[in-house]
């Protein structure tokens, strides 16, 4: 006999099979169907939108400039206080050498992120934007809403007024970092200094109006629930919508608005939350639920540096289309216990054994 849980499962599965939208009771059903029944929908998802015949990447560089960091939140193992040992503040010059060795190695992104520095006022980012642009053809895809948020408060502008100015200087495009969860009950014990759910929002909302594009992001397997996730991802499909307008085609590939969704499970290794990591197929499942949810979001990267390269390449068959980046560099997650590491040739020939033909792309997602 069927259960009222079994109908709900059983009908989510119908609706995302048959690509229509799913509410917040679809998303939590799906949580709970069967493991390879959701990963069929999430695949057939991801080929109705990209096709069968490829799968990308992209080269680039995610320079960390400090771990000096004011919000110290409980789920981070990089961030310093001031006075540590180990604290550090990158001189421009010596993230400009980083720049023009990544460059060299066929990097066309730079993802540049860092912790909330008491100290940094906008003057220090257009001044080393300005430097790397006037040095270095490559795409500044850089500094996360909370890093928008702080740079705001301590120069005392308005979000509007520093986006526009970071733009001016060079600043190309935001990565979705700092979401964690996008609701306030799970970020006051998560971060409870970082900006809030509203005020990420905020920061994407502008960058959208001011035509800039931004990834999305979430961070999982902590103390949230799977409720949790569906309302995290439920609110980035409505921001979405928003960017879309009534008239905006849903395939554009400029633009403001969200470029891709990133999903990474929660590292707990030297973190003051502590904890142990979710597993492979709560990854997975998870991977799928987001594809079918964010149906007006056109990639999905698999997060190869908390998951290694073998899950990743299953989530090529459970809705992600992207393996995302040859990280030159990254110590963030690193700092958390993650030890994955892959070169081009390592992503090319996952994506190759996977039956796909692999591409490298930019940072719009067009192939190179």
């Amino acid at each position: 006999m069927e259960t009222t849980s079994t109908v709900a499962q059983m009908r989510a599965v119908d609706r995302a099979a048959a690509g229509e939208r799913l509410t917040l009771e679809d998303a939590v059903a799906l949580f709970e169907s069967d493991f390879l029944m959701l990963g069929a929908a999430a695949n057939d998802a991801c080929r109705r939108r990209h096709g069968d015949a490829v799968r990308t990447f992209v080269i680039d560089r995610n320079i960390n400039y400090t771990n000096i960091c004011m919000s110290r939140c409980r789920f981070c193992a990089f961030w310093r206080a001031a006075e540590a040992p180990d604290a550090y503040l990158s001189t421009h010059d010596e993230v400009l050498a980083k720049v023009a060795e990544a460059e060299q190695l066929g990097a066309t992104q730079i993802l540049m992120q860092g912790g909330l520095h008491p100290d940094l006022r906008i003057e220090w980012f257009e001044e080393l934007f300005r430097r790397v642009k006037a040095a270095h053809n490559v795409h500044l895809h850089s500094l996360s809403p909370p890093e928008i948020v702080h740079i705001a408060r301590t120069s005392s502008l308005t979000i509007e007024q520093t986006l526009a100015r970071l733009r001016e200087a060079g600043l190309d495009s935001l990565p979705g970092g700092g979401a964690e969860i996008l609701c306030d009950e799970v970020r006051s014990q998560l971060s409870p200094r970082k900006c809030t759910a509203d005020e990420w929002t905020i920061v994407m909302r502008a960058a959208h109006q001011l035509g800039m594009p931004t990834t999305a992001t979430m961070m999982f397997g902590h103390i949230e629930s799977r409720a949790d996730r569906v309302r995290h991802l439920l609110r980035i499909r409505e921001l979405q919508d928003e960017a879309d307008g009534p008239s905006a085609s849903s395939g554009r590939p400029l633009g403001g608005r969200f470029t891709a969704f990133i999903a990474w499970t929660y590292q707990p290794e030297n973190t003051a939350l502590g904890g142990v990591a979710v597993g492979a197929q709560e990854y997975l499942r998870t991977l799928a639920v987001s594809r079918l949810v964010l149906d007006n979001i056109a990639n999905l990267q698999a997060s190869w540096v908390t998951q290694g390269p073998k899950i990743a390449q299953l989530a090529l068959a459970f809705g992600a289309n992207d393996l995302g980046a040859v990280m030159i560099e990254e110590n963030v997650v690193r700092a958390a216990g993650a030890e994955y590491r892959l070169s081009r040739e390592d992503l090319v020939r996952l994506i190759e054994d996977a039956g796909y033909r692999a591409a490298q792309r930019d940072t719009y997602y067009r192939l190179l």
